[in-house]
C-alpha cells in the first residue's frame, strides 16, 4: 500500500496522535470516504507503521478538531444576528465564549432603537449568553473605539468627505484589538453575525465572498479585512437569509428575536452626525459660500460637515433648476452645486487600498482586469477594469455612476454575480468634476 496513512484506524508514518472518527468520512477525499472499512484491515498491518493517528475531519468552521475542542470567541453585540450565531455555536458543541465590546457613551442611546454596543445591547448580550450557557466578557474599548473611529470620522467630514464609520471599527477595533483579544485567550476563530461568506480557497487561505442574501450583503463594509484577520474570522450567517435568522432566534428561545436591527453609525443620536462632530471639535466648522459649478455664488452656509456629494435637498438656496452638491472644499469652505449630470463619473482612484485578490497588485497586466465594483453600500456592484499605474489604482467604470464621494468606499469583486468573491478594495479620492454637456468648462475643474 503505497500510502502514509491507513484509513481503518487512522495510522501514518509520522507518529501516534488519535484514532479516526470513522462517522466524518464523507468529508475525506472521496476517493478514501467511498471506501469500505474491512477493506483495509490487512492492509493496515503490512503497510503502516504501528503508531496511531487519527486523520481529523473539518468540523462546521473549516477546522481540524472536534467542536468541543475548538474554542471559538462569538463578538456578540445584543442584537439578533450575534446572538443566534453564539447559540448556534453552542448547540453545536463547540467552546464558546462571548465577548460585547463597549465602544462609546451610551447616555444618549440607552433606550434609543437600533443603537449597538451599549446600554441596553450590553445587558441583551448577558441575557442571552446566560440563556444559553456561555461565559461572557464586557469589554471597554471606548477610548480605542474613540480614536480610531470617532474622531478619524469627524476630521473625514471636517476634510469635506464622507466617512464610513463600520468600516473604520471593522478594520481597527473589531477585527484588529478584538481578534487579537481572541487570540489570547486560545481562540481558534472569531465570529460575528456579519452576512458575508468566508470559505476556504485553493492556495489554503480563506477568500471572502458576497453573502447569499443581497438586500442583506455586508460585503462591502468588510473589505478592509486584511488576509491574517480573514483567515482566522467565521461569519455563519452569511449563507442564509434575514428571516431565517430570526426564525432561528425564535426557535432557540431568545428573547431578542424581534429586536430591531442596529443602525450603521451607531453613536450618533438621531442621525444627527453634525451635532456629534460640532461637539468633538467646538468651532472647527466653517461658514463659507454655495457656489455653482460656473462660479456664481449663489448663497452661505454653516459648514461643510452638513453636506454631502449628491444631496439634493436642504442644500439651502432656491433656484429654478434642481441643483446636487458636486464638491466640498473644505479649504475655501465651499460648497460647489451644480445640474444632476455634472455628477456623473467614469473613473475612480483609490488610497488605503486592501488587496484579498490572488496574486500581488504589481502583478496586474498593463491591460487591466474585468471586476466589479460598489461605490456605495446601496448599490449593485457594476462592471469596471482595474489598472494599476505611477499613481497607484485607477477604475474605469463601465457606465456613469453619480454621487460618487471622497472617503467612501469602493469595493472590488470578481465580478457583478450572486456570491462574487471580494478581490479587496479602497477609498476613494476626490474625483475631477465634469463639466454638463450643454455647459462650459467647471469654473472648479482643477479642484
Amino acid at each position: 500500500m503505497n500510502s502514509d496513512t491507513c484509513l481503518e484506524f487512522g495510522h501514518t508514518r509520522a507518529g501516534k496522535i488519535g484514532l479516526l472518527d470513522m462517522a466524518a468520512r464523507q468529508d475525506l477525499p472521496s476517493a478514501l470516504a467511498g471506501r469500505r472499512q474491512s477493506r483495509y484491515r490487512a492492509a493496515f498491518h503490512a503497510a503502516c507503521e504501528p503508531h496511531a493517528v487519527m486523520i481529523t475531519a473539518l468540523n462546521s468552521l473549516d477546522i481540524a478538531k472536534p467542536p468541543s475542542a475548538t474554542r471559538v470567541v462569538a463578538a456578540m453585540s445584543g442584537g439578533v444576528d450575534s446572538s443566534v450565531v453564539a447559540a448556534l455555536l453552542k448547540r453545536g458543541g463547540y467552546d464558546v465564549v462571548g465577548v460585547t465590546l463597549q465602544l462609546y457613551d451610551h447616555g444618549a442611546a440607552v433606550h434609543r432603537a437600533g443603537a449597538c454596543c451599549a446600554g441596553q445591547d450590553i445587558h441583551d448580550a448577558r441575557r442571552v449568553a446566560e440563556a444559553i450557557g456561555i461565559p461572557h466578557y464586557v469589554l471597554d474599548y471606548e477610548s480605542r473605539f474613540r480614536d480610531a473611529v470617532i474622531e478619524r470620522f469627524a476630521e473625514s467630514y471636517l476634510a469635506g468627505e464622507t466617512p464610513i464609520p463600520c468600516v473604520e471599527c471593522n478594520r481597527t477595533v473589531k477585527f484588529r484589538d478584538l481578534l487579537g483579544m481572541a487570540q489570547e485567550l486560545g481562540a481558534d476563530a472569531l465570529a460575528t453575525g456579519h452576512y458575508v461568506v468566508s470559505k476556504p480557497l485553493e492556495n489554503g487561505r480563506r477568500g471572502l465572498f458576497r453573502a447569499a442574501d443581497p438586500a442583506r450583503d455586508q460585503s462591502y463594509f468588510l473589505y478592509a479585512t486584511t488576509q491574517a484577520q480573514l483567515d482566522l474570522l467565521r461569519f455563519p450567517l452569511g449563507g442564509i437569509e434575514k428571516a431565517e435568522t430570526r426564525a432561528l432566534a425564535a426557535e432557540l428561545g431568545l428573547a431578542i428575536a424581534d429586536k430591531p436591527d442596529s443602525q450603521d453609525i451607531c453613536f450618533v443620536p438621531n442621525g444627527r452626525y453634525a451635532d456629534v462632530i460640532e461637539r468633538l471639535k467646538p468651532g472647527a466648522s466653517r461658514p463659507g459660500e454655495i457656489v455653482h459649478l460656473d462660479g456664481r455664488v449663489l448663497g452661505r452656509h454653516d459648514g461643510v460637515l452638513r453636506y454631502t456629494v449628491g444631496q439634493r435637498k436642504g442644500i439651502g438656496v432656491s433656484t429654478p433648476e434642481p441643483l446636487y452638491v458636486l464638491r466640498l472644499d473644505a479649504d475655501m469652505a465651499r460648497v460647489i452645486v451644480g445640474p444632476r449630470e455634472a455628477l456623473a463619473v467614469r473613473e475612480v482612484r483609490l488610497r488605503d487600498v486592501n488587496w484579498l485578490g490572488d496574486g500581488d497588485l504589481d502583478t496586474l497586466p498593463e491591460t487591466g482586469l474585468d471586476v466589479a465594483v460598489r461605490v456605495r453600500s446601496t448599490r449593485a456592484p457594476r462592471e469596471a477594469r482595474l489598472y494599476r499605474d505611477s499613481e497607484g489604482l485607477r477604475i474605469e467604470l463601465a457606465g456613469d455612476e453619480e454621487g460618487v464621494s471622497p472617503g467612501q468606499a469602493c469595493v472590488i469583486y470578481a465580478d457583478a454575480a450572486p456570491g462574487a468573491r471580494v478581490l479587496g478594495g479602497g477609498t476613494i479620492l476626490r474625483p475631477a468634476l465634469r463639466p454638463p454637456a450643454f455647459g462650459a468648462e467647471p469654473a472648479f475643474a482643477s479642484l
